[in-house]
C-alpha cells in the first residue's frame, strides 16, 4: 500500500497493523533523514497518519498528535520515538537507503535504531486512536535530532505538549524495560606542548602529555559502594595531533565520551577531571541527564506482569530530556545500532506492536 495515498481507512486488525508497519518502515528507510534534515520522513509520517483521519501538529521536523476522544480529566501517556538517523558507515555492503528484506529481516539505515520502535508505537497509537473508553489519553510524538541531541528535537516541543503523566520512549531494547538510563557528557581536551624539530629532540611533545591524561581517563574508577555498577564510564573516542613526521606536535586534541548515573553530577565529574589531569577542555553543549522511574510505577508493574525484565541502560536517548517518569522500551537490539547493514527482524516488529498494546491495556486496568 502506498503510504501517501489520500483516502481515509478505518482502524485495521492486528495483522493489517503488522503489514502496514513494515511498509511504513520500508518507506522511511528510503528517505535520508540525518539529524536536522528529517523533512522527508516527517512528511511521510504525517501522510501516513492522515490516512486514518488523524490530525497532526508539526514543529520543525517533530510530528505529534492525540487520541480522538482526548479527555483533559484523564492522565496522558506519551509514546515517543525518533525518525532521524546517523550517517551510514563505510562498511555497508547493502544500500543503506533501500529496505532489503530477506531471511525475515529488514535491512536499512535506521531500521533498528529507531525505525522499528517508531512504526510499532505509531501502530499502537492507531490501535487505540478511536477508543472511547480509555482510562488515559495518548500523545504520539515522532521527533527529530535524537542522534545529535539537537536543539530542534523533542526538547523544542515539550512546552507545546499537553501535560504528560508518564512516557514510553521507543528505542531498541529487545522489548525489555530500561527503568534507568545513564546521562551523557562529551568533553574536547587539548594537551599543549611546544613544537620543535624531531631530529634534534627539540620542543615538548604534546602527544606524550596527552598519553598521560588518556591513561588516567582509561583507568580511573569513581568511588561507589561495593557490588554496584560503575557510576561513571569515560571513553576516549577521538584523537588528533601532528602536522608531519619531522615536527614535534605542540598540541594534541582528544575527545572523551562520559556516561554517568545519579551518583555524580556533571560538575562533580568535571572537578575530578580537573584535579587529576593537565589538559584543558571544553564541555560540549546538550549534556543529557540520567533518568529513572520508580519500580512500583504502574507502567513498570504492568510490564513485569507481562514478563518484561528491567535493567539500567548504558546508552542515552531522548529520555534524558523528559522530566516526567518514563521507560525506554522497543523492538530490536541496541548492539545493532549504528552498525553496517543494520537490520531488524520482522517478528520483532510484530512482537513490539503486540506487547505495546498489551502493556497499555494492562496499565489501563491498573489506573
Amino acid at each position: 500500500m502506498n503510504t501517501v495515498e489520500k483516502q481515509l481507512i478505518s482502524c485495521p486488525d492486528l495483522n493489517q497493523l503488522y503489514n502496514e508497519a513494515i511498509e511504513l518502515l520500508s518507506a522511511l528507510i528510503t528517505i535520508p533523514s540525518f539529524s536536522g534534515t528529517e523533512q522527508g520522513t516527517a512528511n511521510e509520517i504525517e501522510a501516513y497518519l492522515a490516512k486514518y483521519g488523524i490530525n497532526t501538529i508539526r514543529k520543525n521536523n517533530n510530528v505529534w498528535c492525540y487520541n480522538k476522544y482526548f479527555d483533559h480529566a484523564k492522565p496522558t501517556i506519551l509514546l515517543n520515538s525518533h525518525h532521524d538517523t546517523v550517517k551510514p558507515n563505510e562498511q555497508y555492503t547493502l544500500n543503506p537507503f533501500q529496505a532489503t528484506i530477506y531471511d525475515e529481516k529488514i535491512h536499512g539505515l535506521g531500521s533498528n535504531d529507531a525505525g522499528a520502535s517508531l512504526v510499532s508505537l505509531i501502530s499502537t497509537f492507531i490501535y487505540f486512536y478511536e477508543s472511547t473508553d480509555l482510562a488515559f489519553n495518548l500523545c504520539l510524538a515522532a521527533t527529530g535530532e535524537e542522534e545529535n541531541s539537537g536543539l530542534n528535537g523533542i526538547r523544542s516541543i515539550l512546552d507545546d505538549l499537553k501535560p504528560i503523566s508518564f512516557a514510553i520512549v521507543g528505542e531498541p531494547t529487545g522489548m525489555q524495560m530500561a527503568i534507568a538510563e545513564k546521562g551523557s557528557m562529551v568533553i574536547d581536551c587539548v594537551a599543549k606542548g611546544r613544537s620543535g624539530h624531531a631530529a634534534r629532540d627539540e620542543g615538548d611533545n604534546a602527544i606524550y602529555k596527552a598519553i598521560r591524561d588518556i591513561d588516567w581517563f582509561s583507568h580511573f574508577q569513581f568511588p561507589i559502594e561495593d557490588h554496584l555498577p560503575a557510576p561513571v564510564k569515560m571513553t576516549i573516542t577521538e584523537i588528533h595531533a601532528g602536522l608531519q613526521h619531522n615536527i614535534i606536535p605542540g598540541e594534541c586534541h582528544f575527545t572523551v565520551d562520559i556516561r554517568f548515573d545519579h551518583n555524580y553530577t556533571p560538575r562533580e565529574i568535571l572537578n575530578v577531571i580537573i584535579n587529576h589531569t593537565l589538559c584543558s577542555f571544553n564541555v560540549r553543549p546538550n549534556v543529557l541527564n540520567p533518568s529513572n522511574i520508580d519500580v512500583l510505577h504502574p507502567l513498570v508493574v504492568a510490564g513485569q506482569k507481562l514478563g518484561r525484565k528491567t535493567y539500567i541502560s548504558p546508552t542515552s536517548s531522548d529520555q534524558g530530556w523528559l522530566t516526567m517518569p518514563s521507560v525506554k522500551m522497543g523492538p530490536g537490539e541496541s548492539a545493532r545500532s549504528h552498525t553496517a547493514d543494520e537490520f531488524v527482524l520482522i517478528e520483532e516488529i510484530e512482537e513490539g506492536i503486540s506487547l505495546y498494546i498489551r502493556l497499555l491495556e494492562s496499565v489501563f486496568k491498573g489506573l
